[in-house]
């Protein structure tokens, strides 16, 4: 049963990529700004442009990282795995210079920048860290530096599910769609889609790491 449920996993996961996919990208299609789901900043012109080339190639890194943590895959499709991961790599180092302009300038306040900043400055750093560590043939390095990648890359989603959660309880503190409001959601919001994830995942790691010499 356990065993069913490990081979199960990547299928879920990779459901609930396309999902978000299917449910993010639709609006930046129509390259109208006012569709957009994140408030372009009006003062620069390239904002938007950019947020839409971020985007997509933010949901596609999302898509070939399912493909990087899916077990069976790696084990019985080696190539596929490098294929993807060179693909994921090549995806997430323009998307994450992207982000850094977009962070920049943000329209949301300091808060939400110094998050977003570091959020694509870390992402680009544990993703080179991987590529890296698998040139040096230190695949267990390169594992644990890509799941953190990953995280981070799967943010993007956890972000909007936290922006549900703070929009419901917050107007109990501010008025409705104020500026404090929407202000107040995007910082929680943008520290809290990757922070959170990013310790649990170290915590697994850590202990993973600790557990293995006991079990061989």
């Amino acid at each position: 049963m356990a065993y069913a449920r490990g081979r199960r996993w990547p299928f879920f996961l990779i459901t609930l990529a396309i999902a978000f996919v299917a449910f993010e990208l639709p609006p930046y299609f129509t390259g109208d700004p006012s569709q957009s789901r994140i408030q372009p900043a009006p003062q620069l012109a390239a904002y938007y442009p950019v947020l839409v080339v971020h985007v997509f190639l933010g949901c596609a890194a999302l898509l070939a990282g399912c493909l990087q943590v899916w077990p069976a895959l790696r084990a019985r499709y080696p190539h596929v795995h490098r294929i993807a991961g060179r693909v994921y790599v090549g995806l997430v180092i323009p998307a994450g210079l992207m982000a850094l302009y977009l962070a920049t300038n943000t329209p949301y306040g300091p808060v939400a920048r110094a998050s977003s900043t570091l959020l694509a400055t870390l992402w680009m750093g544990t993703t080179v860290a991987g590529l890296l560590a698998a040139r040096r043939k230190d695949f267990a390095g390169h594992r644990r530096w890509m799941i953190r990648s990953f995280v981070l890359a799967c943010s993007i989603a956890t972000n909007r599910v936290w922006v549900v959660v703070l929009v419901i309880v917050l107007p109990h503190s501010y008025p409705a769609n104020s500026v404090v409001e929407l202000s107040a959601v995007a910082s929680l919001s943008s520290w809290l889609g990757w922070t959170l994830p990013l310790l649990v995942t170290q915590w697994r790691l850590d202990r993973d790491h600790v557990r293995r010499p006991k079990v061989a």
